[in-house]
């Protein structure tokens, strides 16, 4: 097979599996603007004779769609600012001093990424009650979602501080500069691609959390758009059309974030990958 063949072919691969993939977020948006008839028609509907676009605007008033999303963008910021505040210094020195205690401590560090938040949801809502923190539960919220996603984050720009030369922090203590300064004007603006790309993924973590924000929040108006979603299901649940628009309107924007920054995200993905 010629090298021309095999790209196409695997062109067709990468584009049925992508299909694949793309299929159940596709057939949420298309749910969203069917009836409940056509919703269960036989055979389905790929597209719906009579497009119920109004259901849209109806579910983010009804359902106060406004006030679900700003408490999710809260929660989302306030632990990437929280992640980015402990992590990069965290991540800066488990790059630059290596050793098998650095080693040891990375592996505990990535230990913690496995425990599920289900089972930490007991411990630290118990610490958290007598820590008298569920008096401000967002933040409670933005505490938990901080100790659960900094390993990933960790992990993530150790790579690209490891991806910059340790020469040029050299060069800079030579020419002057402190090792604050060294880190601050050299390393720290030659890494921002990794450190953007990382607190963008947490931010879309964060945003759609859920287990953290059912157990901590008890409040309404404080919930963030997980619980909201949540609220539809129910023992006779039958407004599927409207979880689904409830959904689209939850998940375009992530979805949006996502496609205008893929070309970051992989790069910084694959910072320090190659030497």
């Amino acid at each position: 097979m010629s090298e021309i063949a095999r790209n196409r072919l695997m062109l067709v691969i990468a584009l049925i599996l992508a299909a694949i993939y793309l299929f159940p977020l596709y057939w949420m948006y298309v749910t969203a603007l069917k009836t409940g008839s056509a919703m269960f028609a036989t055979p389905p509907h790929f597209w719906p004779d009579d497009p119920q676009w109004g259901l849209y605007a109806e579910v983010w008033k009804s359902r106060n769609m406004a006030g679900y999303l700003w408490n999710s963008t809260v929660i989302a910021l306030g632990s990437v600012c929280l992640i980015c505040l402990l992590g990069i210094g965290c991540a800066y020195v488990l790059a630059r001093y290596r050793n098998a205690w650095v080693d040891a401590g990375l592996f505990l560090i990535l230990m913690l990424q496995v425990l599920p938040a289900s089972l930490m949801i007991t411990p630290i809502f118990v610490g958290f009650s007598q820590a008298g923190l569920l008096d401000t539960p967002r933040f409670a919220v933005i505490l938990a979602v901080t100790a659960k996603s900094m390993p990933f984050f960790v992990v993530l720009v150790r790579a690209s501080f490891m991806s910059v030369p340790i020469e040029l922090e050299e060069a800079a203590l030579v020419d002057g500069n402190s090792r604050v300064g060294a880190f601050f004007n050299i390393v720290l603006p030659l890494a921002k691609n990794g450190i953007l790309v990382s607190a963008i993924l947490i931010f879309m973590q964060a945003f759609g959390e859920f287990v953290y924000s059912k157990s901590l929040i008890q409040a309404a108006d404080l919930q963030p758009a997980s619980v909201g979603l949540y609220a539809f299901m129910g023992p006779n649940t039958n407004e599927w059309n409207s979880i689904m628009a409830y959904a689209t309107i939850y998940v375009t924007p992530i979805l949006a974030i996502f496609v205008l920054l893929q070309r970051r995200i992989v790069s910084g993905l694959t910072s320090g990958a190659l030497k």
